[in-house]
């Protein structure tokens, strides 16, 4: 036992392993292995919006309050769509690009099943999607809009385009892992 604390004395060792103990923390800090193992799931409803807050909107009026469920009800209109392909982890669900009544614009992710990471962002680029580790890194090469940080790995939620943003600019959406430069995985638009 004294041979060992003779060693773990000598200023060298110490420092190593001190030196270790830091790299290690900030090893797993940036790389967040953890959250392989911990899904996230969220499921928010698809949005609303009544003719009457349309109307208010395009007449440069403040949006009215929202309203109990009814008949005056805008559904949103399906502009483009596309299914998750792979890409870094294994990806699916399904992409909706949707204009609201009142002329926003949202990204839907429906029935999503991802890895979850650091970072994680959805993007809308007009970059191709193209399958295999080809597509990997493509997205950032371009025209990205980040919409923000991914919500959940897992379940259907919306993302809204910032105002002034043209979503016909945009033919795909990634999930990128902002940490890593590299997408987990894209679904192309196609226009309905």
């Amino acid at each position: 036992m004294g041979r060992v604390r003779g060693v773990l004395t000598r200023p060298m060792v110490a420092g190593g392993l001190a030196v270790a103990v830091v790299l290690v923390g900030v090893g797993l800090s940036w790389f967040q292995p953890w959250k392989l193992w911990q899904d996230e799931t969220v499921r928010e409803a698809l949005p609303e919006a009544t003719a009457a807050e349309s109307a208010d909107t395009s007449a440069g009026r403040a949006a009215t309050p929202r309203q109990a469920p009814g008949p005056d009800r805008a559904a949103p209109v399906t502009v483009a769509t596309g299914d998750l392909i792979s890409h870094e982890h294994a990806t699916s669900g399904t992409v909706k690009l949707l204009r609201l009544a009142d002329g926003t614009h949202i990204v839907r992710l429906e029935d999503l099943d991802t890895s979850n990471g650091p970072d994680l962002r959805v993007w809308l680029t007009d970059a191709p999607v193209k399958e295999g580790r080809a597509g990997w890194f493509v997205f950032d090469d371009g025209r990205h809009e980040s919409l923000g940080r991914l919500k959940g790995n897992k379940g259907s939620h919306n993302y809204r385009l910032p105002v002034g943003l043209d979503p016909a600019d945009f033919t795909s959406v990634s999930i990128w892992c902002d940490r890593f430069d590299v997408s987990f995985g894209a679904a192309e638009l196609g226009r309905v």
